[in-house]
């Protein structure tokens, strides 16, 4: 099969053709045969860092997380899935899990779900990863009716999703952007858009919430854009981020009493622990699309297999409005 691999970790130009045998099909795994894949910061690192990240692959690598594809092959034990079912999910491309930048790829059926039925392949691709992280960290956070729920980087991939899935959840929805086009995506998804670069954190906590607070911050940002969650929130609020590898004061935190939730989706992949979690949040991902509640933006820039290295450079530039999608 074709498939995109690095040979040595660094930049975008690390990827090269390459010509691989299909891979086994192991107990409880399906076989893929992958339409499109999308690229997460994730991936970027990776491809950087290498063995600085305990879960890097072992080279020759082929990385990518998410993808949309259609099953070809069953593994012994798999009853929920056939022949020729469209399915998706994030479900390789570290450690010891082949990633998706092939023309096959063996999943776990526990990581996986049907494709939403209104979405085409390149779409679904977009979901997976930034789908269950924004739906960990919501729920996580206790998301619900009545509240006042702010989203830190809310044109982003995560962030995106994060919104719509807010507004599901029954929430009033604000969101931090740093422009007019991503300030009117924001509004497009039904937030309230806020320009972080215009905006001082006292002036919209004043004009959104009367100076209470958010109840919930969604921080995709992290670091120290934390210090502006915490400033953010209302008392007893909830701040959930991806993003927390960063020294910080508490202070504000303690003396208002939040609750910070870490959000590191990538775990169950990792360690082998609580799979089937993944399955069911991208089953209730599947519900929502195809009522209409959720839609994934992709960027207008359109990459093929052998375009992998410049799909890497597409997202690391920032220039990228939605998710970059690579179709096979």
């Amino acid at each position: 099969m074709k498939a995109m691999v690095i040979c040595a970790f660094g930049g975008p130009e690390a990827f090269e053709p390459a010509e691989m045998d299909k891979p086994d099909l192991n107990p409880g795994h399906v076989l893929v045969k992958v339409a499109a894949t999308s690229v997460n910061t994730i991936d970027l690192m990776i491809r950087q860092m290498g063995a600085d990240l305990p879960f890097a692959p072992a080279l020759p690598a082929v990385l990518g997380m998410d993808f949309a594809g259609t099953i070809v092959a069953i593994g012994e034990g798999v009853t929920e899935y056939t022949v020729g079912d469209e399915v998706y999910g994030c479900a390789g491309g570290l450690g010891e899990l082949q990633g998706t930048l092939a023309e096959y790829m063996p999943a776990d059926a526990r990581l996986i779900a049907r494709k939403p039925a209104n979405l085409s392949m390149r779409e679904a691709a977009a979901l997976p990863l930034v789908g269950i992280t924004a739906f960990e960290a919501l729920t996580r956070a206790g998301t619900g009716k009545g509240q006042r729920v702010l989203v830190h980087g809310g044109a982003g991939g995560v962030g995106h999703v994060a919104v719509q899935l807010a507004r599901h959840f029954g929430a009033e929805v604000f969101a931090t952007g740093g422009g007019d086009e991503q300030l009117s995506l924001i509004e497009k998804l039904g937030a309230k858009g806020i320009n972080y670069k215009t905006e001082k954190v006292a002036d919209y906590v004043a004009s959104h919430t009367q100076g209470a607070g958010f109840d919930v911050i969604f921080d995709t940002v992290g670091g120290a854009n934390l210090l502006n969650s915490f400033d953010a929130a209302a008392l007893n609020g909830q701040v959930a981020t991806t993003l927390s590898l960063a020294e910080l004061d508490l202070s504000v935190a303690h003396f208002k009493g939040l609750s910070l939730h870490v959000v590191f989706m990538l775990l169950p992949m990792i360690h082998n622990h609580a799979r089937s979690v993944h399955g069911r949040i991208l089953a209730e991902l599947t519900t929502l699309a195809e009522a209409g509640g959720l839609r994934p933006v992709v960027d207008e820039h359109r990459f093929g297999l052998r375009d992998a290295g410049k799909a890497h450079e597409r997202l690391a530039s920032g220039q990228a409005m939605g998710k970059v999608v690579i179709e096979l």
